[in-house]
């Protein structure tokens, strides 16, 4: 008897101790075929704990305590995604939320207490109140294939990639009955990765059907360049905190491609392996993390020497990430 009861409180400690182990800082990522969300401690660049998530989940945002995370759903036609998963990171408990009649939720952020999301197959944008549980605002944009969204620190600006239209909305607060306004820009061919440079001056999109990136004037709302950077299928887009270079994944070389702002010169160009995807800037800016989704890998990059220092093996199909802590 006091053997059994000796197992059960190691057993009890051990899962008090499993819960508590959220490392700070640390490295969310997702696992597109396992259908999980890894937690990573970044000192040790190993998993601490992980998490379920709906089917084919693709990317990921963060408030610190909870996962907030898209559930693409599997690429067959007759089955798009309709539900986020809230993860409690310290639990590691999932609540899944049906945002019906939205389909195939893709881009993630979160800012101000709410969750914003687009909807691909739905031509729309949508927002989610974690306390609520429930949708409280929505917004159709019209265009095909919206699939990535940025927004600006002000919450007045929200910008999409609308793949399939070959276009990025600009999305403006006003002071209207309609309150807000979209401007429709268009882009290279494909435009999917895309990043607002930290002094909001730019928006930059790379194209993934013509190995272009679009620069965008938010002033003008219009393209002021077009450079080729030579991508077979650019994935994601990510400038650098100090806005001096933009990272891009390049999902049909394995490629990680980095160019300088300024001067819109192609810096360097890493193999990283079969099929890069998500891209993930530490907060300081020292390193990136780089999703090498058919390696079933992260790849970590020095920013400083543009050189691969190490990789995580996180699971099947890695792809989107966020970062927990500063």
């Amino acid at each position: 008897m006091i053997v059994h009861r000796l197992a059960f409180i190691v057993i009890v400690i051990n899962a008090v101790l499993s819960f508590a182990q959220v490392p700070s800082p640390a490295l969310l990522v997702l696992n597109k075929d396992d259908n999980t969300l890894a937690i990573v401690d970044p000192a040790e660049n190993k998993i601490v704990g992980t998490a379920p998530t709906g089917n084919a989940p693709h990317e990921v945002a963060t408030d610190g305590r909870s996962a907030f995370v898209s559930n693409y759903g599997p690429f067959q036609p007759d089955q798009p995604g309709n539900s986020l998963s809230v993860i409690d990171l310290a639990s590691r408990k999932e609540t899944r939320i049906d945002v019906s009649p939205l389909q195939r939720p893709h881009g993630i952020e979160f800012a101000d207490g709410k969750v914003y999301f687009t909807a691909e197959l739905s031509k729309a944008i949508a927002r989610f109140d974690p306390q609520s549980g429930k949708l409280d605002w929505l917004m159709g944009l019209g265009q095909n294939r919206t699939h990535m969204l940025v927004l600006t620190k002000d919450l007045k600006t929200i910008f999409t990639a609308n793949v399939q239209s070959n276009s990025i909305s600009m999305i403006e607060r006003s002071s209207g009955p309609e309150q807000w306004n979209q401007t429709v820009i268009p882009a290279g061919k494909g435009p999917e990765g895309c990043d607002l440079s930290p002094d909001g001056k730019q928006f930059w999109a790379a194209n993934s059907g013509d190995g272009s990136v679009s620069v965008i004037d938010v002033a003008a709302k219009k393209i002021v360049a077009t450079i080729d950077v030579g991508t077979k299928h650019s994935n994601r887009l990510k400038f650098t905190p100090d806005g001096k270079q933009v990272l891009i994944s390049d999902l049909g070389s394995g490629d990680l491609v980095v160019v300088d702002t300024a001067t819109h010169k192609l810096i360097k160009r890493l193999h990283l392996g079969k099929s890069t995807e998500g891209i993930l800037i530490v907060p300081d800016g020292s390193r990136a993390y780089v999703a090498v989704s058919g390696d079933n890998k992260v790849a970590i990059i020095d920013l400083k020497t543009l050189i691969q220092t190490g990789e995580i093996a996180t699971g099947r199909d890695p792809d989107g990430m966020a970062w927990v802590g500063r």
